[in-house]
Formats: C-alpha cells, structure tokens, sequence
C-alpha cells in the first residue's frame, strides 16, 4: 500500500479516506499513475472536494484527478476570486494558504512549501571558528530585506552565549587627557565573553583602543588567552587593565550614581512636597535614612578634587565627568526597576509565563535570581499599601501632594533629563506601584549588592585594581621597554597595578563601605507606628516580612547547589549579598532600607 491517502469531502462534513495504489507508469513523460477506490455511503449526497495527502518523503506533483465517472480535474488549472470560491472549496482555500505561512516555529525542509518571513541571520558560522561570527542583517540596528525562513538550528554561540563587557564608548573620549596625568593611563575596552555549558562566563578576547594622538595613529591591539609565556602575561595584564575599568564603573556608576546619587533628588522632593502625615511619604522615609549625610560625606572626602576615587582610580580628575556621561548616556528611571534593569542590559527578556514576568539569559545568575525574589516582595508590598490608600485612580491623579513631588523629581531633581520620554505618568495606582517599587528597591536591594560585598570581592588589590598605571608592554614599546618586559615581566605586572598606598587606601575604604552598623535598620525588620495602627496595612507588612524570611533557606540552598557553579564551588565566596538580615560589621549579607553607608 502507498503512503498517498486520498479523502472525498462532503461541504464541511466527514470524509471517506482511501490509500492510492501505484498502477503504471508512462515511459515517454515518466508520470507515474495511482489508483484509488472510495466505499461511498449512498447517502453521502454530493462530492465537494477531493484531498490528497502525500506522506513520501520527496515531493509529488499532480496533473489530473480522473473519477469514474467521465469527470477530470485538471490539477493547478482553477482560477476563482476568493468571493467566487465554491463553498466546498472555501474552508481549504483558507487552510492552504494558511500552511503556506507557517507559523514562525520549526525547521524547514526543501519540500516543505511553507512561505515565512526572517532576517538574515545565518550567514556567519562561529561554531567552526569565531572569525566566522556575522552580525545579523535585518531590524533596526541593521535595516534589511527579510528571507524566507529557513528554521535551521542556531549557532551554539546567534543563542546568546557570547556577552561583552563595553567600556569603549564611555571611556574612549578621555584616555588621551588622563594619559596627560602622572602615574595613571587608559584605554577604551571590550572584553568578550562566552557563556559555558555549565552556565559560567569565560573570557575570549580583550581590544584595549588608543584613540590618535600627539601625531601617532590609533593603536589598537585584541588579546586572547594564550599558553605562549610572552602572550600569557599580556593577557594577564590586560586583564588588570579591564579590571580598573570594570572597578571605576562600578564605583562610578553601578554604585554612586545609580543609588546614592540618584536618590537624593527623591529625598529633597520627598521633604519638600509630602507632608509627614501622607501616606507615601510614611512608605518611603525608611528608605531615606542617612543618605542625605553618607552623600554630604562622599562629597567632602570620596568623589572631591584629589579624594579618594581621583587619586585611586584610572580616571584621576574625570572620574566624575565620566559619571555625568554615564547619567547622560545611559541612565534612565524607568530601567531602574531589576527587571527593566536586567532587559536593558539584554540580561533577560520578558516572559509572561516566568515567574517574575522575565526569562533570564544567563540562568545561574546570582545578583538577578536573589534579587528577583526581594524586588517582587517589595512591589507586593506596595501594590497592597498603595491599593489601600488609593482605592480609586483618581484619588492619585487629584492628590496634590503627589503630583508635586514626582513633577519636581523629573522637572528639577532630574531636570536635566526632564524631556525624556521614559518618564513614568503619574496617574493610576498601577504608575505609583511603579514608582515608588523602583525607588524602594533601589534604596535596598540593589545598593545592598553593589555596596555589601566590596570588601570581600574587591579587597585583594590584585582580584580587583582599582588603576592602571602603565601602558601594555606591546603598545609602540622602545627596545629597552621591551626587553624588560620580556626578562622580568612579574615586575611590570606590578608597576601597573596600584601602589602600596593606592591599595591600601582602598582596602581601607571598601572595609569601612562593606560594613553594617549597629544601629542598622534592615528590610522588613520593623513595623513602623502608623502601618501598626491601620489593620489591612499591618497586615501586609507581616505578609512582607514572611517573604523576606524564607530568602535565607532559599539563598542558603542555592549556594549548596553544585548545579550552580557561579555560587557554588571550591574557592568561590557564597553569594549572600540579598540576605535579607546581617549582623555588625563585614558579613557580606543583609539587606538595609536605605543607603546608609
């Protein structure tokens, strides 16, 4: 029997099916010819279509449908405007154009007559060597006609497995006036990135750019891990030289300007505008404890004119007018929230179907992992307060207090970036869920994961340099340069890394940041009075603090998980950093409302 069932259709009732048997085949025109015999029930009343499915393997095409009847379809030879279509015919017009689309899914065979839409996104091969690696043609970065879609596997590495770490922009337009200080240098840097089976990053590549300068063209150089001695210590000294990078930024920007800095504009607006009986201003203060003063005292001896940060740090005195870069460039309120955060930086994409509405790229991520779970406590925890005092939308649209306050946030506190179009309304519950869910993870769970663990990850100079002093031994190199690099290139490792007094200066500072008060208040520790006293409110919180409380057995098993190799293995520091609660000092844990230190 031959894989050809044949179907008699009725309209849109049952059909009869028979399978096609092979008769002859004519030599001179080598068609083939099939034969089929149909069990029709007298009252099956009119044919009104004949279906044929070939279930070979290779294509087949039809020429003529003869019944025994003296009746002849010749196949492909009907011509109807979709109005005119017999009603018989209708429904499968429409199914066939249908299968034609497909659907976006699957992979495609050659006999497949399926018609769908893609970019150009299959030219490069970077499994065979990443030299073959193409960017992808087509979308707004690279507009371009669509193909047909192929559906064909993807490159191990087209499925997100390759990230960068990209201080070329930020950095570029400043390594010619930092090289003009003494003792420092600079570069613009990109570090490539391969994400492991086992879900770990392994470094690939690292292009350290000079832009032009005094005469001499761009230098420009890419190192790559190498079991060559002299290509060894190049990568180890331009990984040093990244490391500064990644340190400023971090201190720079992932850290001051992205929680100190940007909050206290929320503060001054909060005292100028909402008065001590308003109900936000009685969900926010807890997050504003000390900031004014932390930055008052960053101010006079950390980021100032020859503070600590100038004189420890590549930048030297542009320090902060890479910070405002970084504010101009890259920050916005509305990525301020983590899961906004993580897909900005293409960390994860939004799925409605995850668990905290986003499907993460890297899956072992520790800082999103931990911190999803402390952010949906929070914004569960402001849905409840906000819904309670603001049963009605427009309750929040005709408060006073409230509109004030956010228009002077993003008209004066940020009002150099007040014509943005990102800016959050401020009209409905769901906007002040938003907003103030932002600020209060920002105050607590995201300063806590910048701030707690500087010491720990960041105080053995040599994990983490805070300046690069000298050149690349390779970059335009005199005779003499060279071969003193090539004799002892321990000691050139350590003229680029920082001084005894830099280091220690460091050390010195990232102990003191990394430490918890006494006095420390901590997320979800204590009710305030006026939550106590309103039942529904005091309510929530306990449902808040619950939450909180099951973060250390979760954060505690995952560290256990040998499956986690970014928080579990020998030599690696448990990522505590989102534990809810601390006790004083250096503990690498816990989780304050505010930003106190």
């Amino acid at each position: 029997m031959n894989p050809i069932q044949t179907h008699l259709q009725k309209g849109n009732q049952k059909t009869v099916k028979a399978y096609a048997r092979y008769e002859a085949l004519d030599f001179n025109i080598n068609v083939y010819m099939y034969k089929c015999n149909f069990d029709v029930p007298e009252d099956f009343g009119e044919i009104g279509a004949i279906l044929v499915e070939n279930e070979y393997s290779k294509k087949m095409f039809f020429k003529t449908i003869a019944l025994d009847n003296g009746v002849t379809f010749t196949c492909d030879s009907w011509s109807y405007l979709p109005s005119e279509t017999p009603k018989a015919l209708k429904s499968l017009r429409e199914e066939d154009l249908e299968s034609l689309r497909g659907n976006g899914e699957g992979e495609r065979k050659s006999y497949d007559r399926i018609y769908d839409y893609d970019v150009y996104n299959d030219l490069g091969a970077p499994d065979l060597s990443l030299s073959l690696a193409r960017p992808v043609l087509g979308g707004e970065e690279r507009p371009y006609p669509r193909r047909c879609r192929t559906g064909r596997p993807m490159s191990t590495k087209a499925q997100k497995k390759l990230f960068m770490l990209d201080y070329h922009d930020l950095l570029l337009p400043y390594v010619n006036k930092t090289r003009e200080l003494k003792r420092t240098t600079l570069y613009g840097s990109r570090t490539l990135m391969f994400l492991t089976p086992a879900g770990t990053l392994r470094p690939l590549a690292i292009e350290l750019t000079r832009p032009p300068s005094d005469g001499k063209p761009q230098w420009k150089h890419v190192y790559t891990p190498s079991w060559d001695a002299t290509g060894a210590w190049l990568w180890k000294l331009a990984k040093a030289h990244v490391l500064s990078h990644d340190s400023a930024y971090h201190q720079l920007v992932s850290h001051w300007l992205r929680t100190h800095c940007v909050t206290e504009p929320y503060i001054i607006a909060t005292n100028r505008h909402l008065s001590q009986m308003h109900p936000i201003q009685r969900l926010l203060v807890p997050h504003f404890r000390y900031t004014m003063q932390i930055n008052a005292l960053a101010r006079l001896l950390l980021i100032n004119a020859s503070g600590i940060i100038e004189t420890t740090f590549s930048p030297g005195k542009y320090c902060m007018q890479i910070c405002a870069d970084a504010y101009d460039q890259l920050w916005r309120f509305d990525h301020d929230a983590l899961p906004a955060d993580l897909i900005s930086r293409g960390m994860a994409v939004e799925d409605p179907a995850a668990p905290h509405g986003v499907k993460l790229t890297i899956e072992d991520y520790p800082f999103a992992n931990d911190g999803l779970l402390i952010y949906d406590a929070i914004k569960q925890w402001a849905t409840s307060y906000v819904n309670h005092y603001y049963p009605q939308a427009n309750l929040v649209e005709s408060d006073e207090e409230l509109q004030a306050w956010w228009n002077e946030i993003r008209t004066v506190g940020h009002g150099d970036k007040k014509d943005e179009p990102w800016w959050p309304q401020l009209k409905t519950q769901d906007d002040l869920i938003g907003i103030v869910s932002t600020i209060m993870w920002v105050t607590s769970g995201h300063h806590s994961a910048v701030n707690f663990g500087q010491y720990d990850f960041g105080g053995y100079f040599p994990n983490r340099p805070t300046i690069g002093r000298t050149k690349m031994p390779d970059e335009d190199p005199t005779d003499e340069e060279w071969q003193s690099f090539i004799k002892r290139p321990e000691d050139v490792l350590l003229k680029c890394f920082p001084s005894q007094i830099q280091a220690t200066t460091v050390m010195t500072v990232l102990d003191v940041l990394s430490s918890h008060s006494p006095e420390e208040e901590y997320i979800g520790g204590t009710i305030e009075p006026a939550w106590e006293a309103e039942p529904a409110v005091k309510a929530a919180f306990g449902e808040f603090q619950g939450r909180l409380n099951q973060l250390e057995s979760i954060i505690d098993s995952r560290n256990n998980d040998p499956l986690l190799r970014n928080r579990s293995g020998a030599g690696l520091v448990p990522y505590q950093l989102l534990k809810p609660y601390s006790d004083r000092g250096v503990t690498g844990k816990g989780v304050p409302n505010s930003i106190s230190i």
